[in-house]
């Protein structure tokens, strides 16, 4: 039987499958006796810490209960730590939900959003779900982020400036002066968000959230973070908003699913909020990681962008997706981009040492 047609909205057939990359499934039987390394998602392969665990345990134990549809401890700890009014906290199916969450509740057709490229894909792809036009803020000739460029657009009335800092994929980071220009330049009728997913592998005085401007900021300001990255929770699904703006939190709750945060993913964040000493320590190796792996990099003759996330960005000379898949022969899963005048680039996380080795002697091979 020939399978019904049915049209779905017209702004989608720009719209590409998000590329979730390979599991350890995917390459087992290419990968010849390989232990897998599994360097392509950004993920924490530390792990959660005994505490959170145990959470979970106690969580999952009550499945037939409807989660808390505020997530009120898990906001109260959060409000606590960043300062914010609790009621101005919402919490999300990861961070890449809100993006979604936020699109649905401001974004109207023929709206503009501004943001940088290379980008998060899903960055641009809600924007565009909504009818949406995309303005993107390419790099510089030498891969810096273009402030004049961005400052530019961000003084417009456009509807969103919606950028990550640092930036996914490409690692680079606003520094705290051009964090407050940006924040001096965005016109008053405008919404910026920045997305801290990786906030946690970027402290230093080169660095500034602007959780530390929230407070004292006098236009719409919107930060999205995940606990995916640095808190070990990606299976878990939950990341968190926090705004200046009552207006902003209220139209996203609106839009929101009720019950959008399970009850083993919000016990699991209050214990990792709260028992951050194991997470530091992997912070912390994962910090000296990447700058071997840049290192290790750069010897073989690549150019590595200087990153302040838990990955690199490391421009091949060649298809990147040609390289990734040449990897995978080595036990290796890394993410090629796509995006176009980025195909030779490819993002690899920071993993275990062991697994930096595999990875790093890999490319030797190859290339």
């Amino acid at each position: 039987m020939t399978p019904p047609k049915f049209s779905a909205r017209p702004e989608l057939g720009s719209l590409k499958l998000y590329n979730s990359g390979l599991t350890v499934d995917d390459i087992a039987a290419r990968a010849k006796g390989h232990r897998i390394a599994k360097l392509a998602s950004n993920e924490n392969p530390h792990g959660p810490n005994d505490a959170v665990q145990a959470a979970m345990r106690d969580a999952i134990a009550r499945p037939f209960i409807y989660p808390d549809p505020s997530a009120r401890a898990l906001a109260d700890e959060i409000a606590r730590q960043t300062g914010v009014e609790k009621s101005r906290v919402i919490l999300g199916d990861g961070s890449e939900d809100l993006l979604n969450v936020l699109a649905r509740a401001v974004l109207n057709a023929g709206d503009e959003v501004v943001t940088l490229f290379p980008s998060f894909p899903l960055h641009e792809d809600y924007a565009t779900m909504m009818g949406a036009t995309v303005t993107r803020i390419g790099l510089t000739p030498s891969y810096e982020i273009d402030i004049d460029a961005l400052l530019a657009a961000a003084s417009r009335p456009v509807r969103l400036t919606l950028l990550a800092n640092p930036m996914n994929p490409a690692g680079l980071w606003l520094g705290p002066d051009e964090l407050d220009a940006l924040l001096a330049a965005q016109h008053p009728e405008s919404l910026l968000c920045l997305d801290e997913a990786y906030v946690e592998y970027a402290a230093g005085p080169d660095y500034a959230s602007a959780v530390e401007r929230l407070a004292t900021h006098g236009k719409p300001l919107l930060i999205l973070r995940t606990f995916s990255k640095a808190y070990g929770l990606a299976g878990l699904r939950i990341g968190y908003g926090i705004s200046n703006s009552d207006d902003v939190i209220r139209a996203m709750h609106l839009v929101r699913t009720p019950f959008n945060t399970n009850a083993v993913a919000q016990a699991a964040a209050l214990a990792a909020l709260t028992h951050t000493d194991e997470m530091a320590e992997a912070i912390a190796d994962t910090l000296r990681e990447r700058v071997r792996m840049a290192e290790g990099l750069t010897a073989l003759g690549l150019r590595v962008l200087p990153s302040r996330g838990n990955f690199l960005f490391v421009d091949c000379g060649q298809p990147s997706a040609e390289v990734a898949d040449r990897l995978i022969d080595h036990g290796v899963i890394v993410k090629p981009w796509k995006q176009e005048g980025f195909e030779s680039f490819l993002r690899v996380s920071v993993g275990l040492g062991w697994e930096n080795d595999q990875f790093l002697e890999a490319m030797a091979r190859i290339l």
